[in-house]
This record gives C-alpha cells, structure tokens and sequence, in this order.
C-alpha cells in the first residue's frame, strides 16, 4: 500500500488541518471534539443544516460546509461514524435560533449517533434521513450515498432564503424521495488503518451496486463496455424511481476517488443516452468525484426529479469549498 501520511493515527487530523487552511475564508476547524464550521457561524435567523460521517468520502461532508449548504460537518474516522459529542458540539455552535436540521446518511453507526445527539440537543431540531441507493431491495436498509449531496444544496439553499425548520425538513424527505443512486467498482478501496483492499476484484470484473465503504453490491460481473454499464444502472434506477413522462430532473455522475475525468465525462454521455426514451428530461448536471470511497475506482449515477421549486434552490448561489455557484 502506498499512500501520502506521516502515521495511521495522525491521517484524519492532518487532512483536517491541511483542508482547513487550503480554506480558511470559509471554514473554521474545532477540536475536542472534532468538527467544521462555516467561518462566522451561527448566522442569526437561518435554520442551521449539520451533516457527517465517516471520512473517506471527500469532499462530502466538509467540502459541502459554507454559503447555500451545511453550517457544520462532523467528521469520524475512515469509515467510522463520528461520536454523538461531536454532533452535539457541532450543532449547539452553529444554531442561530432557528433551529438544527440533522443530515443523516442511512448507515447504522450514523443513525444511532446522531439519534443520541437529537436526543442530548435541548433545542430545536429535525433529521432527514437520506437513503438513495437502489442496490438494496429492502429500503429500510437502503444506503445513503451521492444523494446526500443533492439534499444537502437543495435544502441549504432553502435555509439560506430563510425557509423556516419545518420547511427544510418537508423539503428535504420530498428531495429524498425523489432521488435514487446506483454505483459500480471496477476496485476495491484500500482503508489505510487495514493496508490491502477491502475486497478482491478480478480484472475482469465489476461489482454492480457497490456501497461508498466498498460494501457488496447487488452481483459481481464480467467487466463491459461503458454503455452496458450505464444502460443497466439506469435500468435499476428508472425500475425504482418510476418518473413521469416529461418530468425535469438533474443527472449526478460521481466518481468515487480513483476513476479520472475523461472516463466521468464518458458515463454522463453513456447515461445521457441510456435515459432516452424514458421521459426524463436532463435540465440539470454534474459531474466530479463528490462522494467518493477513498482510492476507488468506480462511479454512481444519480437521477433527481425536479419540480420548481427544487430547481429553484438546487440553482442558488453556493460558496463551499467543493461546489460553487452563482455569487
């Protein structure tokens, strides 16, 4: 294993560190406990968003912290869940008095955690609960992955317009609702505290409806050409989310750390084409390693069915460390 750290121990504060100071006009790093914040928070009136997880995943969530989307991230270990404490901390520093909305990825650790945080924090506050992932039949196990994103910009942007808790809470589950994720490794990850990778993979091979810490997915299958790939990703996700003919929607291609570019660009023209003649119109996009599974090579397709006022939102201005618009 090759890997940029000085020690296993020291890797996740020394990243911090680094992330921080490559953007200190935006955020601001705490610790005892650990947590990001949005450089001048509490910001007064405005319904505070907190998200997290297990690191690994950069840029989600810290590089989501600033103007338009989380006021806090709480960062655990590599594929670790981050301590209630941290939570807690986290939202009682950046509440403006409006109250705390919970951004959960539907992982048990996650769950569990920041359910004894909301139930510690003496304040106002709501979850979402963010489970996006087709490649679990049941959906009370169904992960949450690059969906999370697309919560995280449509929900800030509405606590940044001073929609109120009650408001950003409705419009997120509604967000979640409408999103649905598929994901496809062609490796494994490498967990720096392990040394080797989570899981063997021929070169020959795929894994179909992989989860972002290198769980299995639905099959393991011989590698194909990009646009069988793409065609049975879209499949899965047109199968479960069921969109109206004509609807509006944005079109996510992540890229989980260790695919490059040129081949991102190359799935979003091979899913482009796969979604026609599904009724879907693309009016949204992106494009980019945003939730990723640390040295992964691989990529997950995201559909979200706009209405207007999602797309309204998902389109206002957004001053992150990893995603920027319109100011």
């Amino acid at each position: 294993m090759k890997k940029f750290m000085n020690s296993v121990d020291d890797i996740l504060d020394e990243s911090l560190r680094g992330f921080v100071l490559a953007h200190e006009d935006l955020v601001v790093l705490h610790t005892g406990p650990t947590y990001v914040s949005r450089l001048g928070a509490p910001a007064r009136g405005k319904v505070a968003l907190v998200s997290g997880g297990g690191s690994g995943h950069e840029p989600l969530h810290a590089g989501f912290v600033g103007y338009g989307m989380l006021d806090a991230a709480c960062p655990g270990q590599v594929f670790t869940s981050p301590t209630p404490g941290q939570m807690l901390e986290a939202a009682q520093a950046v509440d403006g008095g409006s109250g705390v909305l919970f951004i959960v990825k539907n992982f048990a650790g996650d769950v569990m955690n920041f359910e004894m945080a909301a139930e510690m924090y003496a304040s106002e506050q709501a979850t979402i609960l963010v489970n996006d992932d087709v490649a679990t039949d049941d959906e009370s196990l169904r992960r949450g992955v690059a969906g999370t994103l697309v919560v995280e910009k449509i929900v800030g942007g509405a606590a940044q317009a001073g929609a109120s808790l009650a408001e950003c809470h409705a419009l997120g589950v509604q967000v979640n609702q409408r999103t649905r994720s598929m994901g496809v490794a062609l490796t494994s990850c490498t967990v720096p505290a392990v040394g080797k990778p989570t899981f063997d993979i021929g070169e020959d091979e795929m894994e179909m409806g992989v989860g972002i810490h290198g769980e299995k997915g639905r099959r393991r299958e011989k590698l194909a050409p990009a646009d069988d790939i793409a065609r049975q990703m879209v499949a899965a996700i047109i199968e479960d989310l069921k969109p109206a003919s004509g609807g509006q929607a944005l079109l996510l291609v992540n890229g989980f750390g260790g695919t490059p570019l040129m081949e991102l660009t190359l799935m979003y023209d091979a899913a482009r084409r796969s979604l026609g003649g599904t009724g879907v119109e693309v009016v949204r996009s992106l494009v980019g390693n945003y939730v990723t599974s640390l040295d992964m090579a691989g990529c997950s397709f995201t559909l979200s069915l706009l209405d207007d006022e999602m797309l309204r939102y998902w389109d206002a201005p957004v001053h992150t460390p990893a995603l920027r618009w319109g100011r």
